[in-house]
């Protein structure tokens, strides 16, 4: 049975929280078909209009999972690890996610559930205010966020400390691990479900407490991995969409601005040399030749960014190939500085394969990076001091790409592009809208320069 038809399964063995014993469906046999199975759930209960939590042991499973959601639904599940600062780095990381894909108009793909998205931010103004000045802020403690998210997937520790928002559909994943524990979460949830591992008796009776530190901070890690993951590809999205609008603007704008300033540096000098003595009309020759200069300059250095990149039209697959190369190859997952410095290099072509939506050079980098796995004589170690510092250096990353974000979508410029984007959304091309009323200035600027010609004031 594949993924979709497993989780079509289980939403049909929901059941209402009032019954004494949750029912329980069995698991998929292998770890990754239980991910596929739990992402296909997701997906169907965001398609429904309906909200959900999923409660796990631990942190375990956490990466994979946010790995295997859709990437079009990822900004709208609320991922969490165990309480501390890896959790709070999650978080800022999600909001942050959140927040870039709503200025970017959300996403097409499940354009109802970011409508709903939407309604729902609205109605919780002021958490997603509170969130939002605690993103900004060096608050460690964040506000109570779950209810801005329909889907919330976090580790129990998590689970009992957060605010408790009214779900849906409660799922207890590996509930044997966690005995007792599960009563007073399933009352946050009209429908409930367990998905127990009974053929596996060695996974049950699980401690969360006897984990330990190598394994949390390797957990904390590979999710953390993810998240900066998808944090890069938000981050090249952005910044290649406004270069490709850009590039648009001064293929339709830019070009005809620049045109019209060489035409007026023209008139202001010819008005101006028949009329040595007019100081004021001197001073408007040179703004007007300064200005044509400039339009000259910036005209001249995009027609030539234009000749180098490619149109940016990215597709669901090259985003998520970009997705997992940013997560394998990432710098912060070197294993020393030899090693962060060649996976930066990958990194920055990387950034340039997928904003040139080049999926033959992402797969060569991928190859590279595998080769050179393959030929290390060393398996990976996994010390604490080496995973803590891994671990710190992801946070800090995801700091700052999450800062990056915040400049690019305050600028004018982006704003300019949102404006076009939703004027688009309507009907309506700006760009094209600029270019005809530049069409008609030039035009205009033509006859009154075939005027001056006529009166032989320019020859």
């Amino acid at each position: 049975m594949d993924a979709k038809a497993v989780a079509a399964v289980w939403r049909a063995q929901l059941a209402p929280t009032t019954l004494v014993a949750p029912p329980s469906a069995r698991m998929p046999e292998s770890v990754s078909e239980l991910v596929q199975a739990l992402a296909e759930f997701v997906a169907a209960t965001i398609s429904a209009d309906q909200t959900l939590l999923v409660v796990l042991p631990d942190d375990e499973l956490l990466a994979q999972l946010s790995n295997a959601l859709e990437l079009a639904q990822r900004p709208l599940c609320l991922v969490l690890p165990q309480p501390g600062f890896a959790a709070r780095t999650a978080l800022r990381a999600t909001l942050s996610l959140l927040k870039s894909r709503l200025a970017r108009g959300g996403e097409n793909s499940c354009a109802a559930a970011w409508q709903a998205q939407q309604a729902r931010l609205r109605e919780h103004e002021e958490i997603w205010a509170a969130a939002l000045e605690w993103c900004a802020g060096n608050d460690d403690q964040p506000p109570p966020v779950d209810e801005l998210f329909p889907i919330a997937i976090m580790s129990l520790a998590q689970a009992e400390v957060q605010g408790g928002a009214l779900r849906d559909v409660v799922l207890f994943v590996y509930p044997e691990r966690i005995p007792g524990a599960i009563a007073e979460i399933l009352t946050r949830g009209r429908h409930a479900l367990l998905l127990s591992d009974e053929v596996n008796p060695a996974a049950t009776g699980r401690d969360l407490a006897l984990v330990g530190k190598e394994t949390r901070l390797f957990a904390e890690r590979e999710l953390l991995a993810q998240q900066l993951s998808e944090m890069e590809l938000e981050f090249a999205t952005a910044q290649a969409e406004l270069a490709e609008f850009t590039r648009r603007y001064y293929e339709l704008v830019g070009a005809r601005m620049a045109e019209l300033d060489r035409l007026q540096a023209t008139i202001a000098a010819a008005l101006a040399e028949v009329a040595p003595d007019d100081a004021p009309a001197r001073d408007k020759a040179r703004q007007a030749q300064a200005q044509a200069e400039r339009s000259r300059q910036e005209r001249s250095r995009f027609a030539e960014l234009d000749k180098a990149e490619k149109p940016f039209a990215p597709s669901s697959d090259l985003k998520r190939l970009f997705r997992q190369v940013a997560q394998r190859i990432h710098p912060d997952r070197a294993e020393n500085e030899a090693d962060r410095g060649w996976r930066t290099g990958l990194m920055k072509d990387a950034n340039r394969a997928y904003r040139n939506s080049d999926e033959m050079v992402l797969r060569e980098i991928l190859a590279q990076w595998q080769e050179r796995r393959d030929d290390c004589t060393q398996e990976e170690t996994r010390t604490p001091s080496k995973l803590e510092r891994q671990v710190t250096w992801m946070q800090q990353r995801i700091s700052e790409i999450a800062a990056e974000l915040n400049r690019l979508l305050a600028s004018s410029l982006y704003e300019f592009f949102l404006a076009a984007k939703l004027a688009r959304a309507s009907g309506r091309d700006l760009l094209k809208e600029m270019a005809d009323k530049l069409d008609s200035q030039i035009a205009a600027a033509h006859l009154q320069r075939e005027h001056l010609e006529a009166r032989r004031i320019i020859s």
